[in-house]
This record gives structure tokens, sequence and C-alpha cells, in this order.
């Protein structure tokens, strides 16, 4: 078919047209600040997915100081002219991408990253941040009104991170939606253990230092990583089921200490394998470090950190959570009940587990000790909002949620559901609605009028 010279004028300005549509949309743009969480908006960042993180610190206790160097290695999800880490109040002195110098601009806690050329979609690349300072630990209502993060102790550091700490000590993509493997390399004064995530590499003295190397293998969250360095008292062997097992204790506390640390993490360990299925990670333990200045304890993956050890109970909560906000992560703070509820729940089940007390009973003592009009019943479980993410009723509410669908659905069905959940989201991410549908599924019934009540309303609800 033959054109007028018209017509092919007015085909060659559509096809130009389309070109300069399809390049446009084509070009390289920068990765979003943030990936929205709507409780903190500028925390983790867009256009890529953060894979492997190698740490290099080198902490003086004396000073407080920490220079660290951070290469993580991450793929493009899309055309990136720039890309956000996220950076509190460290100083940065210099940034490779690829082993090439890129430039950066800082705005707050954002460093934006401008590589010498844009990354393709798809592309596997690294960014080297090498940087400095005295980390500050973060304070406000969110952790109980404590400080949390990178915290001074009289001879090292505690370091726990939740919720949005670890970018106080590591350059990162600091929100458990974007999940990674680490080595953390970690030089400390001689006579100082460094105690960190996954299995212990190496470690050896060197001069006036100590240089240690831990490897966590399975994907996690940047708030669940730590470098904690003081004197300890380690033992290390495996469980009677056989997992290794490492903890570190400070000795000002070992003598003074009620709970047979090392005894309940194996048994708890071994126990909750059977319960919530395989255990997720390749060594448990525990931290436990004499702060009595932050008074909470954290579900560090793999080994959880103590302030101090109060009771048993803490440690069957804390490695629950090995399961519950380690290996299943929330896709968004508003979840956090996934994690506190169900280690909550653990709690109850330990008891029940030992023969002094059901999980019904345990229940019954929550609900009836609370009034109708009691604050407590004034929290939406499934979003508590930002300040009051950790309150009392997101960790017991949540309980009372999971006994009153265990005694809907049934021992067997409810049974199931729990290895069901931390099998189908093992390393992954997991929101409330993906519950409630796999509870529904599993158990074969619909239950909105359980779920609408306990978790996204407030009020007292009726038994």
């Amino acid at each position: 078919m033959a054109f007028s010279r018209s017509a092919r004028l007015g085909a060659v300005a559509t096809a130009a047209a389309s070109f300069l549509v399809i390049a446009a949309s084509s070009a390289p743009t920068p990765g979003a600040p943030g990936i929205g969480d709507p409780y903190f908006p500028q925390l983790g960042n867009g256009g890529y997915d953060a894979r492997h993180y190698d740490l290099g610190l080198a902490y003086t206790p004396d000073t407080g100081r920490l220079d660290g160097r951070t290469t993580l290695t991450a793929r493009a999800t899309q055309k990136l002219s720039s890309f956000d880490l996220d950076l509190q109040r460290l100083e940065v002195t210099g940034v490779q991408v690829d082993g090439r110098r890129a430039e950066f601009t800082r705005d707050g806690d954002e460093i934006t990253v401008t590589p010498r050329r844009a990354l393709p979609e798809g592309r596997v690349f690294t960014v080297s941040v090498t940087y400095g300072g005295i980390p500050e630990p973060l304070g406000g209502p969110i952790i109980f009104g404590s400080s949390y993060g990178w915290m001074k102790t009289g001879d090292g550091v505690f370091v726990a991170c939740e919720p949005n700490a670890a970018s106080t000590w590591f350059p990162s993509s600091d929100h458990p939606a974007d999940k990674a493997t680490y080595d953390i390399r970690i030089k400390a004064p001689r006579g100082l253990t460094a105690v960190s995530n996954g299995r212990l590499v190496s470690t050896y003295d060197k001069g006036g230092s100590t240089y240690t190397h831990w490897r966590e293998s399975k994907p996690m969250a940047t708030y669940l990583a730590t470098a904690t360095i003081g004197k300890f008292d380690v033992r290390t062997g495996r469980t009677p089921g056989g997992i290794p097992i490492y903890v570190a204790i400070d000795p000002v506390l070992k003598n003074g200490n009620n709970v047979d640390v090392y005894g309940v993490t194996a048994a708890a360990t071994d126990y909750w394998s059977q319960v919530f299925g395989p255990y997720p990670f390749e060594e448990t333990g525990a931290i436990v470090d004499d702060m009595p200045q932050a008074g909470f304890s954290l579900e560090v993956q793999s080994k959880p950190v103590y302030s101090a050890v109060r009771n048993e109970t803490t440690i069957v909560h804390e490695l629950a959570h090995q399961w519950f906000g380690d290996s299943v992560s929330v896709a968004r703070w508003q979840d956090t009940w996934l994690n506190e509820g169900f280690a909550t729940y653990a709690q109850w089940l330990w008891a029940e587990h030992q023969g002094t007390r059901s999980a019904h009973d345990a229940f019954l003592a929550g609900y009836n000790a609370r009034p109708a009009d009691s604050a407590f019943w004034q929290i939406k479980v499934a979003d508590p909002q930002r300040d009051t993410m950790f309150a009392s009723a997101v960790y017991q509410r949540g309980a009372m949620t999971l006994q009153v669908l265990r005694e809907r659905i049934g021992d067997k069905a409810f049974f199931e559901l729990l290895p069901a959940w931390t099998r189908l989201h093992r390393y992954g991410n997991a929101d409330t609605d993906d519950f409630v549908r796999l509870a529904e599924r599993v158990s074969g019934r619909q239950l909105d009028d359980l779920f609408g009540p306990w978790l996204f309303t407030t009020g007292k609800p009726a038994l």
C-alpha cells in the first residue's frame, strides 16, 4: 500500500512522538527515599532490593567513636539515576558504587548517592560507604520511654535497634521489608568480646585489638542486627535437639542471676521447634549484658540481647520471636502484633507446657483484670499508631486474640496453623490480612466476626 507525502510525514511524526514517549518512560529516575511505611515514611528506600551487607566496624569504648565501612550488595528494581541510604547523625567521608567514587548529598538522615552512570533495572551493584563518629541512641515514647539503639556501657556497647535505630550505626535500607544476609566484622580493644548474629567465622588478636567476624546467612531485618561488645563469659554447645548454641553473659550478672540462661535457651529453642516448625537459623543463644538503663530485651536474630535476664518467661518470649518477627517479619510496622502478640502467647504456651497454668486461664486473668473503660481496650491492635506500637495491648490483647482463635477453631487446626504460618512466610514478610486468610483457609471457617472485634476495633470484646 502506498502513502501520500503528507501521510508519510504524519506517520513519521507519529512514530517520532511514540519514540519520545517510550524514551521518556524508560529514562532513569531516582529511587524513593522511603518505602512509605505509615509509621516511618522515610525508613527503607525505593528503587533497589538489599541483598547483602558487609559491615566493617572499629569501636573505641574510651571515646565512644565508631569508624565503619559498609558495603551493600543490592539489585536495582528500576532504572536508577540515584538512590538513598538511611544513616543517622554519623559523618560520611566517601561513597563508591561498583568500586568507583560516586557523588553523594545529605538531607537529614537520608544519604542520596548518584553513581557515575545510571544503573539499569535488574543490575546487581555494590555501594560502599566510609563513615564515622559517635553513635547516639534514640529516645522517645516508642520503646517504653527508654533509649534504644547503640548504647554505651561501662565496658563496651549494648546494641538493640527496634524499630528504627539500625541506621544509627550503619548505612542501610532500614526497614524490615528489605531483608538481607550479613557479614559483620568488628575490631575492639583486646580483652573484649564482640557478639553478633549468626555463626562465628573467626576471631583473633593482633596488637592491642581483637578482630571478630560473624556471618548471618539467612535474611535478616536491619533492626535485628547487633554488634554488642563487652566483657563476657561465653558458653557454647548444642541443644538436646542438636541446634548449635552460643550464650554470652556479662560476668557482673553471672553470679547474681537466678535464671539458667543456657539451659532455658536450649530447652525453649527445642520446644518451639516442635510447636512452631523447624528452627529457622544456624545458631541459637543469648547475649546478656549489664545494661539496666535499657530496661528491655530484644529478639536479635539468632541471639536475643538482654539488658539483664529478669525471669524465664523473658527468654521464652524472645526465642519465640525467632519465628514470629525474625524469620517471618512484618511488612509494615503497624502489624507489630504479629511479633509481640505471638511471642506473648508463647509465654502462655510455655506455662501450659510446664504445667503451671493453661493458656485459657492466662487469657481469662488478663481479660477479667481490665474493666471495659480501661485505656487498654482503646488500642486497635492491628493499627496501634506509632507512639503506642509497643503498648501492652499489642502484646496482651494480641495474645488474647490467639487464644480466642484457638478456642474457636480447636487445637488441631490451631496447631496446624502456627507452623503453616512460619513455613509459608519463612525468611519473608507478611501482614495481618495474610494471617487472617491463612487462619480461614486452615480452619475452613469465616472469621471476620472474631478478628474484627479483637484486632480492628476499640472496646472490650464480648466473650
